[in-house]
């Protein structure tokens, strides 16, 4: 299948540092997004490590036997005891971590991981659909019925996840695969992105932009005139099976990254 993207990350309004990070793959095989915490340094390091060293793991064990979600584990386990073996080198970063979600397309299949509170979604037919569940306290008293959707959404701890990498008790590492069809479009984002932008706002700007660039482009705008309280990163993905079956997307559509 024909492939097209583009990614950008925004320090947003309010932050002096962005300590989210975005990696790529410039022939369009895996993506991947992080959002650092724990301070200024820590959270830039972390989120910049799990990127490289997933994508690194990634490109190295790409044509091995491994199928895709094993490969998917492996590449965040890594990543997690990359972090925790900084943390031990630079005491001064032993609170650092980040979550990553990332997408891989192998083996004419499409799998998702994804640990925190980075989210995919799936965009198809003008329906938006949450492809991640968030490793946060406030998802976990959500399902179990412990709070109203309205609480969830101004709850003190909303923000506060219940893992991330950079932890020796990391539990749970989600993957899934991705029935992808031509003509969908994939978006991964930090929560600068779903902390300030609505659901029904980002289907509509799926819906009408005209390439992935422009996708991106509004989308962090809106964010930002929306608040811009966090650092923002978005990549959007769009399938399909020849030039024809785009909506007349053009050159434009490459990824960028400050990574």
């Amino acid at each position: 299948m024909k492939r097209r993207f583009n990614g950008r990350t925004d320090t947003g309004v309010m932050r002096a540092v962005n300590q989210d990070c975005l990696y790529y793959d410039p022939r369009g095989r895996f993506f991947i997004v992080a959002d650092g915490m724990g301070g200024h340094a820590g959270g830039q390091e972390a989120s910049k490590i799990a990127t490289q060293v997933i994508s690194d793991y990634l490109e190295e064990h790409w044509e091995s036997d491994l199928n895709s979600e094993n490969l998917l584990h492996q590449a965040v386990e890594e990543a997690n005891e990359k972090i925790i073996g900084d943390q031990q080198t630079h005491p001064e970063r032993a609170e650092m971590g980040t979550t990553v979600v990332a997408v891989v397309f192998r083996e004419d299949k499409s799998w998702c991981v994804h640990v925190g509170d980075s989210r995919l979604y799936l965009w198809r037919d003008n329906i938006l659909t949450p492809f991640t569940e968030d490793h946060t306290w406030v998802a976990w008293a959500l399902k179990s019925g412990t709070i109203s959707p309205e609480e969830a959404g101004v709850h003190p701890w909303r923000h506060v996840l219940s893992q991330c990498l950079g932890r020796k008790e990391l539990y749970s590492i989600d993957t899934d695969i991705i029935n992808v069809q031509p003509g969908d479009r994939l978006l991964l984002c930090s929560d600068g992105l779903t902390g300030e932008v609505s659901e029904e706002e980002i289907r509509m700007y799926l819906q009408e932009a005209e390439t992935c660039e422009e996708a991106v482009t509004e989308l962090i705008e809106t964010a930002k005139e929306n608040g811009g309280s966090d650092n923002v990163t978005v990549i959007v993905i769009e399938e399909g099976e020849t030039e024809e079956s785009f909506r007349n997307l053009d050159e434009a559509d490459t990824l960028s990254s400050e990574y």
